[in-house]
C-alpha cells in the first residue's frame, strides 16, 4: 500500500473563466493537476479532493449548493476517492482530512489546486508541522493579483512569493513534469 496522496485543493468551477472568482492560469493549472491525478490512479496512491463551500448564501463565490461551489471536471473525484468540504482556509481545519491521511498511513503528500497564497499556503503549512512530507507542485497551483496599499501585486509575483517562503522550510516545491518523471 502506498504511504502517498496527493492532495488537490479547491479546484472549483467559480476559480474558472467566468465563475464569480476566476485566478489566472487557472486552466493550465487544473491541466497539470489532472496528469498528476492520472498517475496518483495508475500508481494506486490515495487521492483526497477538497472542495469548500461558505456557509453563507451571500458568499463572493463557493456559496452553498451552487455549480461554482462544484469540483471542476478536469479533476473530477471517482467514485473511491474521499471528498472533504471545508468551511475554512486551511483544509486541515475542522474536516476529516488528517484522519482520513492517518487512516490510510500517509506519510508523504503532494499539494496542488487554488489559491496558492490561501488555501495551499495554509494546507502546506500545516501538513508540514502534522510531520508529513510535503511537496508541493508550483505549476499546478493557480492564484490572482492583489493589492496592499498602493502596491498592485501581479499574479505571478503572488505565486512566487507563496512558492519561494514554501520552498524555504515547508516542502519541496517542484514542476509537474518533474514529480511525472520520478
Amino acid at each position: 500500500m502506498s504511504k502517498h496522496a496527493l492532495i488537490i485543493i479547491d479546484i472549483q468551477n467559480d476559480y474558472f473563466p467566468g465563475g464569480k472568482w476566476a485566478l489566472e492560469g487557472a486552466d493550465q493549472a487544473a491541466d497539470n493537476a489532472a496528469r498528476l491525478l492520472t498517475a496518483a490512479r495508475a500508481r494506486g496512491d490515495l487521492v483526497v479532493h477538497v472542495r469548500h463551500e461558505f456557509e453563507s448564501a451571500d458568499a463572493p463565490f463557493f456559496t452553498p449548493g451552487s455549480a461554482g461551489a462544484q469540483i471542476h471536471a478536469k479533476v473530477a473525484p471517482a467514485n473511491n476517492e474521499p471528498v472533504v468540504l471545508k468551511h475554512n482556509v486551511n483544509s486541515f481545519r475542522d474536516t476529516p482530512l488528517k484522519s482520513t491521511l492517518d487512516d490510510h498511513g500517509i506519510t508523504a503528500l503532494t499539494i496542488v489546486g487554488s489559491m496558492s497564497h490561501m488555501c495551499i499556503d495554509a494546507a502546506t503549512r500545516a501538513a508540514a508541522d502534522f510531520g508529513y512530507d510535503v511537496t508541493v507542485a508550483h505549476d499546478a497551483c493557480a492564484t490572482l493579483p492583489l493589492a496592499f496599499h498602493s502596491k498592485q501585486v501581479t499574479a505571478a509575483d503572488v505565486h512566487a512569493s507563496t512558492m519561494a517562503a514554501l520552498a524555504f522550510a515547508y516542502a519541496k516545491v517542484v514542476a509537474t513534469d518533474d514529480l511525472l518523471a520520478h
